[in-house]
């Protein structure tokens, strides 16, 4: 008998809509299959994976329960976390892999926030040629900007999210501005009555705070999206062919990725991007390398040094949302502040990628888990992460 999709997941494709794919159980098909629910733009590459992979839990199970109080095993913690997909890269190589039933080694999901991230990559590109000065004001690249939020705005301060801005992350009240622009961005269905929006125009929509910019840290993922409209103003070009061609290829992804539009074409660079896990990780060893693949620098090893040392830590005190109590933030990065020297990427949903440079180890982690800021609110997963990086893997 063909198997259903019903018999597979537990539900029918129908029950999955716009308005619960971030919800259980929907997300965990969702999560892997966004371009069938939101409009996409692709970034390719054309070889795939083997399809095995590299499942050495068990091998690691034993010594992980006089690491870390109150884990039984690598694989009992991850599928707590609702894990998706997760993998360890030691030194460029794949010591650790494992994948729920419902994923697999080619298997393209959301990353959410790391999509800031990834973008800012592009942005790091582009300075070095000199298309974008980060000490420009906003409005030097997007005139129509003046009035609004980023009218006096510099490019550093939305990189650095060190704007001030009248905007609130309620993930999860349906009646408040995040839910508005997440309409605009053709992630939740349309309320009845209500004009349709563009991502850019409600971008410009937005109000400053009572601050100047360049006060404290003040996480808002409009910031990050009207970085991919510059990028694509700048330029002329569409923001996947850009991050195709001056990212994805020369990086050797082995799977293509894409990223979700809105109704006119605009990126959602803030949280859009669907990749693989292998092809994450190689993001996260390309930085830990200096920028380079094959003897050519992809990411100026300068813009990576910057990335790495530099942010304000007293900006981050005063308004740090992520469990990294000496942390600092620059260019949609996270710092740890420690001796490790340890940098990360997230995304809501529990998505990592987590780099620790004291020991050459990259770790990914893909999930669909319920609770959209579980894990930053967690010291839990941090120390899974440092006790990994510490094994003799």
């Amino acid at each position: 008998m063909i198997p259903t999709f019903k018999d597979e997941n537990g539900f029918a494709r129908s029950d999955v809509t716009l308005a619960n794919w971030r919800t259980a159980p929907f997300s965990r098909w969702a999560f892997h299959n966004v371009r069938d629910l939101v409009p996409t733009a692709a970034f390719e590459s054309r070889r795939p994976e083997p399809e095995e992979a590299l499942d050495s839990c068990d091998r690691l199970d034993a010594r992980l329960k006089t690491e870390i109080e109150g884990a039984a095993t690598i694989r009992a913690y991850l599928e707590k976390a609702q894990t998706d997909g997760f993998l360890v890269m030691r030194g460029g190589r794949v010591v650790l892999e494992h994948y729920a039933p419902h994923s697999g080694v080619n298997a393209r999901h959301i990353v959410f926030s790391i999509s800031k991230s990834l973008t800012a990559l592009l942005s790091g590109i582009l300075e070095a040629e000199g298309a974008i000065d980060p000490d420009r004001p906003v409005s030097h690249y997007l005139p129509e900007a003046k009035g609004g939020a980023y009218g006096d705005s510099r490019y550093r301060d939305v990189l650095d999210m060190r704007i001030s801005l009248d905007f609130e992350e309620a993930y999860l009240d349906p009646k408040s501005a995040f839910a508005r622009y997440r309409r605009a961005m053709l992630w939740n269905p349309p309320m009845p009555g209500e004009t349709p929006e563009t991502l850019a125009a409600f971008l410009l929509t937005l109000k400053k705070g009572d601050g100047p910019h360049g006060g404290p840290f003040s996480y808002a993922s409009p910031n990050s999206d009207l970085l991919g409209t510059i990028i694509e103003r700048v330029t002329g070009a569409r923001f996947s062919d850009l991050f195709e061609a001056l990212v994805w290829q020369p990086l050797g992804a082995r799977n293509g990725g894409y990223i979700t539009v809105d109704a006119i074409g605009t990126p959602r660079t803030a949280g859009g991007m669907c990749v693989t896990a292998r092809d994450l990780a190689r993001i996260g060893e390309l930085i830990r390398t200096g920028g380079a693949v094959g003897g050519r620098q992809i990411v100026p090893e300068a813009w990576i040094a910057d990335m790495t040392q530099n942010g304000d830590r007293q900006a981050w005190q005063e308004g740090r949302n992520v469990d990294l109590p000496n942390g600092r933030y620059r260019s949609q990065w996270y710092q740890s502040g420690e001796a490790d020297g340890a940098y990360c990427a997230i995304g809501i949903h529990g998505q990592w990628l987590y780099v620790d440079p004291s020991t050459e180890t990259v770790i990914v982690k893909l999930s669909s888990q319920d609770d959209p800021l579980g894990d930053e609110d967690n010291h839990d997963i941090f120390t899974f992460f440092r006790t990994l990086c510490r094994m003799d893997l």
